[in-house]
């Protein structure tokens, strides 16, 4: 028995309108993809056009909204569209961007999910991707945030909102996730916020754009616009914005999300999780530590690779660490407050990707993998003992036996560190 297949749009269909945070304009473009490619963003307005997967893996920001980049090309504000995509189960569509932000439109989902609803959706001849929660999980984000999610058919998002405000308090609703559903109960809801934060969102480089017209603005006497659409609109929006956060995984979803004040980076976060959380649950290991070592050189204890997750030849890799007591580097750093080496999570990062770059030799038994430079490199959180570290690392380049790559790790799907990465292959 199969399951549903693959969809994207059977017209090209054009929307204008300027960034909500930039503040420039933009015209973005919807036009239908071949299948098993997914979602793409593609820059127009940059030299050779480059394209940005919307993917988990290439999220660069999640600060009042969700930006995503490749290489120099990134593209802010892309939860609307992605929320509509996803509502409308369109696995594969390219989406061209004339500038730096996907438009705000009037700050809802309404116009991108009509526009997508009327360029003719058709079926593709392959099988959907489907993620179907396999038992309950839950994570804790920021500023009081909490996700649980369980196994159910199809996606239903529940939400909880609180903010200090007489117009919006305490907010709670239960939504279906399918076309219908979306296009009457979520997509017409606004974006938000609070007139009192303007000049100083305006100092950060963010508002830039907005106005009444593509927001609901309150000020300390409640709504300055001249009503709502719905009079829980401010959860309606946030729904929305988990739904295009989601959709970042790349495939539809089987599965009940119940979440305590949301927000992108906890969502991102869920994402990550949920990706993890399934793999785990859900299938054998890509590769698991007998096969790691006929790859790679090291051995206990600099052997900090235990599996692979996922591995996208010559695109992708995701390994994964399990960070025990045991660790022979606990008993001398921080041994009261055991903490995981910096440096050391960089050194599993690099051997992840080692792993990648491996997949472009022939004759591995005569080639290692030598790093050259790192870059751009952060540390978030620290690891403690019992955490489970996964890394994802994309391919940037490949030219004359020299890489770039850019490497993320995430402990429950927060971001941990991160650094991009330069490496070659050489003879032994």
């Amino acid at each position: 028995m199969t399951g549903p297949k693959q969809r994207t749009i059977g017209a090209e269909v054009s929307l204008e309108g300027i960034g909500v945070h930039s503040g420039e304009s933009s015209t973005l473009t919807f036009r239908p993809a071949e299948p098993g490619t997914g979602v793409r963003f593609r820059r127009t307005d940059l030299d050779g056009s480059p394209e940005i997967p919307a993917t988990l893996g290439n999220v660069l920001a999640t600060t009042l909204s969700t930006t995503l980049g490749a290489g120099e090309a990134k593209v802010l504000t892309v939860e609307h569209v992605m929320a509509a995509t996803r509502a409308l189960n369109l696995d594969n569509l390219l989406i061209e961007v004339s500038g730096p932000e996907v438009p705000i439109l009037d700050g809802s989902f309404q116009d991108f999910a009509a526009a997508l609803q009327g360029a003719h959706p058709v079926e593709q001849d392959a099988e959907a991707r489907t993620l179907t929660v396999p038992a309950p999980m839950s994570i804790e984000g920021e500023a009081g945030a909490s996700y649980v999610v369980a196994p159910g058919a199809g996606l239903r998002i529940s939400a909880t909102i609180d903010f200090d405000h007489p117009a919006i308090g305490r907010q709670f609703g239960s939504f279906p996730v399918d076309p219908e559903s979306f296009l009457t109960e979520v997509a017409p809801a606004r974006t938000f916020g609070f007139h009192s934060d303007g000049d100083s969102l305006h100092a950060r480089g963010f508002a830039l754009g907005a106005s009444l017209e593509n927001s609901v603005v309150l000020d300390d006497k409640g709504i300055m616009n001249e009503g709502l659409r719905f009079p829980d609109e401010f959860l309606r929006h946030k729904v929305g914005d988990l739904l295009g956060d989601l959709a970042l995984l790349g495939a539809r979803i089987d599965g009940h999300v119940v979440a305590e004040r949301p927000g992108h980076e906890g969502n991102v976060a869920l994402a990550r999780a949920l990706a993890e959380h399934i793999r785990r649950s859900g299938r054998e290991p890509f590769a698991d530590i007998s096969q790691i070592m006929e790859f790679l050189p090291h051995r206990y204890p600099m052997l900090l690779v235990d599996r692979v997750l996922d591995f996208q030849p010559g695109e992708r890799i995701v390994g994964m660490k399990n960070v025990t007591i045991n660790e022979p580097f606990f008993q001398g750093h921080y041994p009261g407050h055991p903490i995981m080496p910096g440096v050391l999570i960089v050194e599993a990062m690099a051997q992840c990707g080692g792993l990648l770059l491996m997949d472009h030799v022939d004759d591995t038994d005569g080639k290692v993998v030598y790093f050259m430079s790192l870059d751009a490199v952060k540390w978030r959180r620290p690891v403690t003992p019992g955490d489970t570290l996964i890394f994802e690392l994309d391919l940037v380049q490949f030219r004359r036996k020299i890489c770039k790559l850019r490497g993320k790790a995430f402990v429950d799907g927060r971001l941990v560190a991160e650094a991009n990465l330069m490496a070659t292959i050489q003879d032994r």
